[in-house]
């Protein structure tokens, strides 16, 4: 459990750095986009009222109120499933990445009212609308990981 909070720890720190470097000190909020390595690596900045894709993303206070809600009780939810304390390292480590990355995104909503979103990656002729954070790419791996690294008890007939 303890390697799931410092996971979770780090991943919030760099969550919230990146944000801060890139939004404030690099002055995304005002600038709307800097070319890192284009095509490939562009900050764009996107704030994110809702869930993925925009889903959700009307702007309204109980949404955001909602959405910090939700991020709390899955994050509380995954660690009351882990603390029985028999799960490999990995488990702790996704879980870790998953919190940590929820969390983050849980203070730009109190803080900003949204998501602060940035970095926008395209490819051979595909220009991604949609831009994302660490935070994202932590929740993501975090859940890909819950599923690969969860042991499963249940017997095949």
């Amino acid at each position: 459990m303890r390697l799931t909070i410092w996971v979770g720890f780090w991943i919030f720190l760099a969550d919230q750095l990146s944000k801060y470097l890139v939004v404030h000190v690099m002055d995304l909020r005002n600038l709307a986009a800097i070319d890192i390595f284009p095509p490939f690596l562009t900050f764009r900045m996107a704030w994110n009222y809702g869930i993925n894709f925009g889903l959700l993303s009307n702007d309204s206070t109980m949404t955001r109120w909602i959405l910090i809600a939700i991020a709390c009780v899955i994050s509380s939810a995954v660690l009351w499933w882990i603390r029985k304390g028999d799960e490999g390292k990995w488990v702790y480590i996704s879980a870790g990445l998953l919190i940590g990355g929820a969390m983050g995104n849980v203070i730009d909503r109190i803080l900003y009212g949204a998501v602060a979103d940035f970095l926008n990656m395209s490819c051979c002729g595909f220009e991604n609308p949609y831009a994302f954070n660490v935070a994202d790419i932590a929740i993501f791996a975090g859940a890909i990981g819950l599923i690969i690294f969860t042991k499963d008890d249940k017997k095949a007939a």
